[in-house]
Formats: C-alpha cells, sequence, structure tokens
C-alpha cells in the first residue's frame, strides 16, 4: 500500500510561484510513477504533470507547460511541483497520484491507484 500526503498549498498572487510536496509512506516511491491532477471548482479532475519511476521524460499538460517542474526525490519519498508565473486559472486543488510501475509510453494517462486528499492552490488576480 502507498499512501501520499500533498502540502504546500496556499494563497498567492498572480505570477507568483508555489512549490507542492508529495510524501509518500509504505513503499519506496521510487518503484511508483507519479503524477499531479488538479480540480477547479465546477471541473473535472486533470492531469496536470507526471514523472516516472526513474525521473525522465517527464510530462505537462499544454497549459502548465513552460511554467510548472515536476520532480521528485526519492531518497525522501517526495515528489514536488514547482509552480512558476500562475495564473487565476491555475485555482484548484491539486492531487499527488502514484501508479505502479508499467512498461507504456503513455502510463502518465493512467489509471493511477494512489491518491493524496489533495491541497488548494488559490491565484489571485
Amino acid at each position: 500500500q502507498v499512501q501520499l500526503v500533498e502540502s504546500g498549498g496556499g494563497l498567492v498572487q498572480a505570477g507568483g510561484s508555489l512549490r507542492l510536496s508529495c510524501a509518500a509512506s509504505g513503499r519506496s516511491v521510487s518503484s511508483v510513477g507519479m503524477g499531479w491532477f488538479r480540480q477547479a471548482p465546477g471541473k473535472e479532475r486533470e492531469i496536470v504533470a507526471a514523472i516516472s519511476r526513474s525521473g525522465g521524460n517527464p510530462y505537462y499538460t499544454e497549459s502548465v507547460n513552460g511554467r510548472f517542474t515536476i520532480s521528485r526525490d526519492n531518497g525522501k519519498n517526495t515528489v514536488y511541483l514547482q509552480m512558476n508565473s500562475l495564473k487565476p486559472e491555475d485555482t484548484a486543488v491539486y492531487f499527488c497520484a502514484g501508479r505502479t510501475f508499467t512498461f507504456s509510453s503513455t502510463w502518465f494517462k493512467g489509471p493511477y491507484d494512489y491518491w493524496g486528499q489533495g491541497t488548494q492552490v488559490t491565484v489571485s488576480s
């Protein structure tokens, strides 16, 4: 079993930055592909970024590409999402998710096996 706990959300002005953290427990995060998702009020949950167990070839959704960076520290069993140049449309609850390893070039699309409770990110105009 894997348990995921997000932290680092908060209120920030447009153009500002936040770094989200996702701490994993129960097993080594190094064996799990990780993703960040978000859900805005009245919207469906969408994938934001994903990173493989090795940390290579990260995926970013088009709307955040160039502004967000996903990374991982397997020694600390933690995955990060550095969010720069934040926009009001980035406002959402951000979720950390994990998927057990699978050989697939599109593994990041899911399905994911483990989910955190979410952390609120609010970007003011």
